[in-house]
């Protein structure tokens, strides 16, 4: 094991024990190209303000560049930071110990988190996008076909499956604005905060965040430092995002079942059972559901490590990294799985048209609008057409069965034009709302959509 760089102010090494549970080079080595990129970074400013001779900053430069071409280790340190240090050592001796100077591991992983974070915003966003480029796609498809709405999972009132579909692409956009909201937070320069104080060297603070790309430096060393706020507003994001994604996986299963059969499902992302012959099981969509669960849990994991840390440093915060990483790759090949699911998905046009035939007393509220028409107070319109949905079922009819005169006797306003209103097209066609299931109006939601995709 090498040296250890703190090692002077201790008589004895570390204990193996304490070596294996304290190291978390097996999992932050994935931060080692930010680690790079803000050593770069730092003697580069380090020279700028003469703290450091040019010729040594350039030397150590150089061999960080040429270390970008290699593997990170899995173990054998103590941590990514320490790695690239003492590799810089063997490589090109003392000189690399300038690199360090007026830094502290803390406000170093910090920034190196940060860098990491604000490429896998952009990242999460980009598969979002692209997801939503999916459901726009399928809604096009079958701008026409119109689904039964549910509340409670009972028939609720026709709904076009475009409309059903657009709301995915809402939440979706919303998941993207919580993102980029993110991003302005994130976007802060911590490297130049030491490791609680500052530094007694003039750093140029501005000038490193102008190197990396940051918008602005952070105020206050004391918090730059403590701060985990972004992590968990991360995890939080990604929760939320895992929650949408899991809602529609959850109607994925239910409409591949035989009792709705309202779509099929490629067979390359089913399975089968190692019992059953018959079968074909959606798991994808039901492993986006139980992988929202575990996004949940490293939400929870991260709030409890923070939630009674005395500031400004402590170790406990080596424990922000594995729940972090987990939960970006799982959301990213979650996204992935749900834009694959939905180009897979084909519709069973006929199948809808016949269970809206079957049933379609989805056209209650319909008609208790057409009695509001009729200058009847809504709350007597909905007991009436209540009582007509009731006999209707007690005799094991529809609406559309039933002739004027039956319908008169639940409300004498009902005219011979109640016919033309018992028709799902007729339902969807007299939503007047603004963003209702209203077909012209969904159709130019699509179009919009599309604009502000493309």
């Amino acid at each position: 094991m090498t040296k250890k760089l703190w090692s002077g102010r201790f008589k004895k090494g570390l204990s193996p024990l304490v070596e294996r549970f304290t190291e978390s080079l097996s999992f932050d080595h994935r931060l080692m190209p930010y680690d790079i990129a803000g050593s770069i970074a730092h003697v580069k400013m380090l020279a700028y303000t003469k703290i450091v001779p040019a010729k040594e900053a350039k030397k150590i430069i150089k061999a960080l560049e040429e270390l970008k071409t290699m593997t990170p280790p899995f173990g054998g340190e103590e941590d990514i930071h320490m790695f690239i240090e003492n590799t810089l050592i063997k490589k090109i001796g003392d000189t690399a110990k300038h690199m360090h100077t007026g830094r502290s591991r803390n406000d170093q992983v910090q920034v190196d988190t940060r860098l990491y974070t604000k490429d896998e915003i952009k990242n999460i966003i980009q598969r979002i996008i692209s997801l939503q480029e999916s459901f726009i796609s399928l809604a096009d498809q079958n701008k026409e076909v119109i689904l039964p709405g549910f509340t409670h999972l009972q028939h609720a009132q026709p709904v076009l499956l475009a409309h059903h579909l657009l709301a995915y692409v809402n939440m979706l956009q919303r998941d993207i604005d919580r993102f980029n909201d993110l991003f302005v937070r994130v976007d802060i320069l911590p490297l130049g905060s030491g490791a609680i104080a500052g530094s007694n060297l003039p750093l140029d603070r501005a000038y490193t965040a102008k190197l990396l790309g940051f918008s602005k430096v952070s105020a206050n060393s004391i918090d730059a430092i403590s701060d985990r706020d972004y992590l968990a507003e991360l995890l939080s994001c990604i929760a939320i995002t895992g929650m949408h994604l899991s809602r529609f996986a959850e109607e994925i299963v239910l409409w591949c079942t035989k009792e709705f059969s309202f779509i099929d499902l490629d067979d390359s992302l089913c399975t089968g059972s190692s019992l059953m012959p018959q079968k074909k099981n959606p798991d994808p969509a039901e492993l986006l559901r139980g992988k929202t669960g575990r996004i949940y849990g490293n939400l929870i994991n991260l709030l409890t490590s923070l939630k009674g840390l005395p500031l400004t440093y402590n170790r406990d915060l080596q424990e922000d990294k594995p729940p972090v990483f987990d939960s970006v790759d799982t959301i990213k090949i979650s996204l992935e799985v749900a834009k694959g699911l939905t180009e897979g998905m084909t519709v069973n046009k006929q199948h809808i048209a016949l269970t809206l035939e079957q049933d379609d007393s989805f056209l209650a509220t319909d008609l208790a609008d057409y009695l509001v028409m009729k200058d009847v107070p809504f709350r007597q319109a909905h007991h009436d057409v209540g009582r007509l949905v009731q006999y209707c079922q007690g005799k094991g009819l529809r609406f559309i069965d039933l002739d004027i005169d039956t319908f008169k006797i639940f409300n004498d306003r009902f005219g011979s034009d109640i016919k033309s209103k018992l028709d799902a097209k007729t339902s969807v066609k007299e939503k007047k709302t603004i963003g209702s299931t209203n077909p012209d109006m969904v159709h130019k939601e699509i179009g919009k959509w599309k604009k502000i995709l493309n």
